[in-house]
């Protein structure tokens, strides 16, 4: 079980590293955008398998709260740049 959690670990430290390479380097807002919801999903990730690892719920709440503010930050961002293509 312990090579399964490093495995894991390295995986999720190279897709929260290659997130915030895009979020610092991107071309473009959107792309900033969209890998800034990547880094927030791979953190969701890893409290949920830290959670089923540990055998516990304890960090459900926090695991909501990234949820609700990464769906608000993307429909913010869609609701944006609808409204700056119109013009």
């Amino acid at each position: 079980m312990q090579i399964a959690i490093i495995i894991a670990g390295v995986l999720f430290s190279v897709g929260a590293v290659a997130a915030l390479y895009r979020v610092i380097r991107g071309p473009s807002l959107l792309d900033r955008v969209i890998a800034s919801d990547v880094f927030v999903a791979t953190v969701m990730c890893v409290l949920g398998s830290e959670m089923a690892f540990n055998k516990h719920t304890e960090t459900l709440p926090v695991l909501l709260v990234l949820a609700a503010f990464a769906f608000l930050g993307s429909v913010s961002f869609a609701r944006f740049m609808a409204k700056q293509d119109e013009t």
